[in-house]
C-alpha cells in the first residue's frame, strides 16, 4: 500500500530524484511521507501529512549519492510525524523503510528493549534498523547485517535501507513489491514503475527471497545465500505521458476518457470479425471442465461478470473474493481453472488466493495489467489486459478492460452460437465508448442529485456486477452512502430505505423478460417516491417511469454494461468533483493492497 523510493546515482541529483519517485507514487495512496540521505553522515527529514508538507520541511542542501524515500499508508500506529518513514536506530546510522506487516515484531521489540533499545515510534517497522545496529555492533558489514536482521523478520515486507557509512542501498522483498530501475549512471528502486520512469524504463523484478544492491551507476541481484543472480532486464512499455493529467482536472477523468484506446488495445490482435472467433495465445490450450475467480473489489465485480459469463456457455464457473477463499477455500474439482483477476498483479490477498490453489495442484491465470507483476510471474498463464498505468485510486479503465478480457476469455473456452455477433460488438465497443463520452449527460445528473443523503444502484443479469461497481465508485470517492443491489433483492429489504432524498439508479437493457422485470422493480421505487435515473439503450420504455435519463449505444447484451458501467463513472466523478473530494486520492484508501 505504501511507496518506497530509492536512488543510487549524482550526489547532487538524489533529493530531487526521491521527490520526484514520491509525487509519482502519491496515487498509490498515504498518509505521511520522508527522505533518508547518506553522504558520510546520515540526514532524515519527514512529514505527517500531503507530498508538500516534507517538500517545504526538507533541507535543499541534503545531498549524498545514495537515498531512500517513502510515502506511509498507516498500519501500525496513527499518521504522525514520529509514525513516519524512514524509520532509524538509536545511534541515527541506520535508516529503513518499509512497505507491508512485520508479524513478529511484537517480539522484537520487547526483545530489543530489554537490551537497552529506546523506540519513537509505534510502528513494526522501527525493529529493523535497531536489528541491523546490533549486527553492526558485532562487527558485521552493512550488508551482513541487514541480511541477518531480515532473517529474524516474519510477515510481508520490501525493505530497503541506507546507512551512513556506505553508499549503497540494500533491498530485499517476500510478498510485497520492489523493482530496480536501470540508468546510464545511475540505479533507482521503488515499490512501483512509475516512481522512476521519467528517468528510465528498463526494470529488473525482484522476487521473493532476493536481494538487491544498488550503488552509483551499477545494481547487483543475489539470493538468500548471497549468490549473486544472473537477472534480466525488461523494458516497460508505458512512458511518462501517460502517467500525466494530459491537461485533465483529475487522473480519474483522464482514465475515464482513455477508455476507447484501453480497449482497443486490449482487443488488438485477439478478434477475428470474419470468422467470430477469438485468438489469445494466454489461453491456448485451455479447456477447463470449470472455472474459479479470485479477486477483490473493483476486480472481484469484473469477476462477478465473468463467471456469469462463462456459466450462459455452459461452463460451471464462480466467483470468489480473495480475501475469504484464502482463509476458507471451496472445493477445487480436478481440471479447475483459477482466474486471479488483479489489475496491479499484487493484491495480497488476491495472490494468496492463486497461491492456495496451486498448492493443491490446479491451474492458474492471472488477468492483469502489469507485466513482470507478481500475480504474472507466478500463474502458469497471464492474460493481460493491456489499460496501460492507472494512476486515479478508484479503478475505472481497468475495469472495463477487465470485462472486455473476460468476454474474451469466455469466447476462448466454450462455443457459441452468438459467437459472430459477440466479437462485432467488441470491435464496434471502443467508438461506442467514445460516442458516449462524448454526449453524456453525467454533469446535469450529478448537479441535480448533489445533495441526496444516498444514491441506490439496480440492475439483473449482467448488469448486476455494474450495479455493485456503480455503488463502489460512488462510496470511494464521495464519501457518500450508496448501495448495488441485484433489482428483484431491492424488495426483500432495502426498500426500507428508500425515500424522495434516495435516487436510485436502474440499468435497463435490452426487452426481454428480464427487462420487464426490472421496470417493475423501478415502478416499486417510483411508487415510494424516489426519483429514478434510467441508464438505457431505450429498447425498453423504462424512460416513462425515470426522472432522468443517460442513454448508451444499444450493442450485445455481454457488452452493454461496460457503456452503462461508464455513464455511472462520470456521474460519480461529478458528484466528487462538486463535492469538492479528493478525487485522486480518497482518503483511507490506497492504489495496490500489498497487506492482507
Amino acid at each position: 500500500m505504501c511507496g518506497i523510493i530509492g536512488y543510487a546515482g549524482q550526489t547532487g541529483d538524489t533529493l530531487d530524484v526521491l521527490l520526484d519517485g514520491l509525487e509519482g507514487l502519491e496515487y498509490r495512496g498515504y498518509d505521511s511521507a520522508g527522505v533518508a540521505l547518506s553522504n558520510g553522515d546520515l540526514s532524515v527529514c519527514k512529514r505527517e501529512g500531503e507530498l508538500y508538507h516534507l517538500q517545504e520541511a526538507v533541507d535543499g542542501a541534503l545531498n549524498g549519492p545514495v537515498g531512500i524515500g517513502h510515502t506511509r499508508w498507516s498500519t501500525h500506529g496513527r499518521p504522525s510525524d514520529e509514525n513516519a518513514h524512514p524509520h532509524t536506530d538509536c545511534s541515527d546510522d541506520v535508516a529503513v523503510v518499509h512497505n507491508g506487516i512485520i508479524e513478529n515484531y511484537s517480539e522484537l521489540r520487547a526483545e530489543l528493549a530489554d537490551r537497552g533499545h529506546e523506540f519513537d515510534s509505534d510502528t513494526d517497522t522501527e525493529v529493523v534498523p535497531h536489528l541491523i545496529e546490533e549486527h553492526l555492533a558485532e562487527d558485521a558489514t552493512f550488508e551482513e547485517a541487514f541480511r541477518s536482521a531480515v532473517g529474524r523478520l516474519e510477515g510481508s515486507y520490501a525493505l530497503a535501507a541506507v546507512s551512513d557509512d556506505s553508499e549503497a542501498i540494500l533491498a530485499t522483498r517476500r510478498d510485497s513489491p520492489l523493482v530496480v530501475g536501470v540508468g546510464d549512471d545511475a540505479a533507482y528502486l521503488a515499490s512501483d514503475v512509475p516512481a522512476f520512469l521519467d528517468y528510465t524504463d528498463r526494470v529488473v523484478y525482484l522476487e521473493d527471497g532476493e536481494f538487491a544492491r544498488l550503488e552509483s551507476g551499477s545494481w547487483t541481484v543475489s539470493d538468500a545465500e548471497g549468490k549473486l543472480l544472473d537477472k534480466s532486464i525488461s523494458r516497460v512499455e508505458w512512458d511518462a505521458e501517460e502517467t500525466a493529467k494530459s491537461g485533465y482536472d483529475h487522473y480519474m477523468l483522464k482514465e475515464i476518457h482513455e477508455q476507447p484506446r484501453a480497449l482497443r488495445k486490449c482487443l488488438r490482435g485477439r478478434v477475428d470479425e470474419l470468422t467470430g472467433s477469438v485468438d489469445v495465445e494466454a489461453l491456448e490450450g485451455l479447456n477447463p471442465d470449470s472455472v474459479q475467480f479470485v479477486a477483490c473489489g473493483t476486480s472481484y465485480h469484473a469477476a462477478l461478470f465473468g463467471a456469469r459469463t462463462l456459466r450462459e456457455a455452459g461452463v460451471p464457473a464462480q466467483a470468489f473474493l480473495a480475501s475469504e477463499y484464502a482463509v476458507a477455500p471451496p472445493p477445487v474439482p480436478d481440471d479447475t481453472l483459477v482466474v486471479g483477476i488483479t489489475q496491479s498483479g499484487e493484491t495480497a490477498d488476491t495472490l494468496s488466493a492463486l497461491r492456495e490453489a496451486q498448492r493443491r495442484g490446479v491451474r492458474t491465470l492471472a488477468m492483469t495489467n502489469v507485466v513482470g507483476s507478481t500475480a504474472a510471474r507466478e500463474c502458469d498463464d497471464a492474460l493481460f489486459i493491456r489499460a496501460g498505468p492507472e494512476i486515479g485510486v478508484a479503478a475505472t479503465k481497468t475495469f472495463s478492460s477487465q470485462v472486455v478480457a473476460c468476454n474474451l476469455l469466455a469466447s476462448s473456452l466454450a462455443e457459441r452460437g452468438d459467437a459472430r455477433e459477440v466479437v462485432q460488438a467488441l470491435r464496434d465497443l471502443p467508438g461506442q465508448v467514445q460516442e458516449l463520452l462524448d454526449s453524456s449527460r453525467a454533469e446535469a445528473v450529478a448537479e441535480r442529485f448533489l445533495d441526496s443523503e444516498g444514491y441506490f444502484f439496480i440492475g439483473r443479469d449482467y448488469n448486476h456486477p455494474v450495479s455493485l461497481e456503480s455503488a463502489l465508485k460512488m462510496k470511494e470517492i464521495t464519501y457518500k452512502h450508496a448501495e448495488g443491489f441485484a433489482a428483484g433483492e431491492l424488495k426483500h429489504g432495502p426498500l426500507a430505505l428508500v425515500t424522495s432524498e434516495t435516487p436510485v439508479f436502474a440499468i435497463v437493457t435490452g426487452d426481454d423478460e428480464t427487462t420487464a422485470k426490472t421496470v417493475g422493480n423501478v415502478k416499486e421505487v417510483e411508487a415510494r417516491d424516489a426519483p429514478v435515473v434510467a441508464v438505457t439503450d431505450g429498447a425498453s420504455e423504462v424512460e416513462r417511469y425515470a426522472d432522468e435519463v443517460l442513454t448508451i449505444p444499444e450493442t450485445h447484451p455481454r457488452i452493454a454494461p461496460v457503456l452503462a458501467n461508464v455513464q455511472l463513472q462520470l456521474v460519480a466523478y461529478y458528484v466528487a468533483k462538486k463535492l469538492g473530494r479528493s478525487i485522486d486520492k480518497p482518503r483511507n484508501l490506497a492504489k495496490s493492497v500489498t497487506v492482507e
